[in-house]
């Protein structure tokens, strides 16, 4: 029987988790707020909340000095490509590891996930260097293939535990209908997996969005995503919080609106279809 819940218990829980919430998002608050702040007012003490004189001068001033587009369209390329090849390869392995296992599936799962152990600093120099021998060094095709390659492991990882809920007996049926390997995967199995697909996409293109490190190191002008231009107003004449704030706004909202939208239609969408 399930446990009755009173109203009083029900506000609670919404408040705590309404509470718990604002707290997370607050530091993206703050940012959006400063975004709006000229410098001796960001930097103002006691901190200004609300009370004081918007601008848009930061962003004014961050689109003159720097092309926002050429950023964003290095993200959106070098997010996306590396997100949806990372799903291409990802798809068969876990397929296989899920329906197919070996005495040694459980060990290679180990190991993929352990590389992410390993810190990236460690691998950085060998990297490099082969990325200069290839000519990839501040290229969107070279950032992609590492970008993929660092989140393989994780999408493996979560297609391998989604498509492990699918019942065998259906591929089972399917291949006794004469599905192919190829038909089984395309025209069974990836459509009862599509909201778990989904949500793998939507994790890998945040993860490979935010991605600085590898962003920072492997690029220069050419290939430079929206982490390198946030980090160009970082420099060492100063820290211009307001206008790093700008930046960072600018960068993090095409996130925050795929984000919204996904979660209130993609993914939603994409799981009415799978049922249909």
């Amino acid at each position: 029987m399930a446990r009755a819940v009173t109203t009083r218990r029900k506000a609670l829980n919404t408040l705590i988790a309404w509470s718990i919430g604002l707290l997370i998002f607050f530091p993206i608050l703050w940012t959006i707020l400063t975004s709006f702040k000229t410098e001796a007012q960001a930097i103002n003490d006691p901190p200004l909340f609300l009370f004081f004189d918007w601008t848009l001068e930061n962003y004014a001033v961050v689109q003159e000095r720097s092309d926002y587009m050429r950023f964003l369209w290095n993200s959106v390329i070098i997010a996306g490509g590396s997100t949806v090849i990372g799903i291409l390869i990802a798809v068969p392995a876990a397929w296989s590891m899920a329906f197919v296992p070996s005495k040694r599936t459980k060990d290679i799962l180990l190991w993929m996930l352990s590389t992410k152990m390993l810190p990236a600093v460690g691998v950085l120099y060998p990297i490099y260097l082969l990325f200069i021998e290839l000519g990839l060094l501040d290229t969107r095709v070279g950032l992609t293939i590492v970008l993929m390659l660092i989140n393989l492991p994780i999408i493996v990882w979560m297609l391998y535990t989604y498509f492990k809920e699918i019942p065998g007996e259906i591929l089972e049926a399917a291949r006794m209908d004469g599905a192919a390997l190829k038909e089984e995967i395309l025209y069974i199995l990836t459509p009862m997996a599509v909201p778990g697909i989904a949500s793998t996409l939507l994790l890998n293109i945040i993860l490979a969005w935010n991605e600085a490190f590898w962003t920072l190191n492997l690029t220069a002008a050419k290939a430079a995503p929206l982490t390198a231009f946030i980090a160009s107003y970082s420099s060492p004449e100063g820290l211009f919080y307001a206008k790093l704030s700008a930046a960072s706004t600018m960068a993090i909202a095409p996130i925050l609106i795929l984000g919204w939208f996904s979660q209130k239609q993609l993914v939603r969408g994409l799981t009415f279809g799978a049922v249909k």
